[in-house]
């Protein structure tokens, strides 16, 4: 056979093998398990929603979008907290931070971190944030030690001023202006 007919048929068996067609362009999560993911709103302290927070998770970890608007400018400390209750105006129902390992606050102490510590997001001028983290810190399996899905859930919270990513407990981030639960 020349060089030709069989580069053709090497053709014919990719696009049979492979399609051609509508949705031949699909993405198929890596690790062979459907991706998961949870959309929950965010509220602010008059429990009015904000905008929303994606988890997902891959083989890179949880992802976590926020996109949210009316808040305060500037740098803000966000954290994954050991309950799935939002209830305004303190979200103190959302508990401490997730912190199954018994370790303290912040990437930059020495007996820290917390598994629910993030890193800071801005919100612009506009009082707007559209933010992507992503922690292998946590997983979405239930079951497992650092799962945020579980009995009671989780919360993601903003606070008011950024985490210096060292003080005990909460990185001196100070009050909580936002809560996204977490929850099956």
């Amino acid at each position: 056979m020349n060089q030709k007919v069989v580069l053709t048929i090497m053709l014919v068996a990719l696009l049979a093998v492979g399609g051609c067609g509508k949705g031949s362009n699909a993405k198929l999560a890596v690790s062979g398990e459907n991706a998961k993911a949870i959309v929950t709103p965010i509220i602010n302290t008059e429990g009015n929603e904000i905008g929303e927070a994606r988890f997902t998770e891959s083989g890179d970890g949880v992802t976590i979008s926020i996109q949210a608007e009316g808040l305060p400018p500037g740098v803000k400390g966000i954290h994954i907290h050991e309950t799935g209750v939002c209830t305004p105006p303190d979200f103190t129902s959302a508990g401490s931070h997730f912190n199954p390992t018994h370790k303290e606050h912040g990437f930059d102490n020495p007996k820290g971190f917390h598994l629910g510590d993030l890193p800071n997001i801005e919100v612009d001028a506009n009082g707007k944030v559209a933010a992507e983290v992503t922690t292998v810190e946590l997983t979405m399996k239930p079951g497992a030690t650092n799962s945020i899905i579980d009995s009671d859930g989780s919360a993601l919270v903003i606070h008011e001023k950024a985490d210096d990513y060292k003080t005990d407990p909460s990185g001196n981030s100070g009050v909580r202006i936002a809560c996204a639960a977490v929850n099956k």
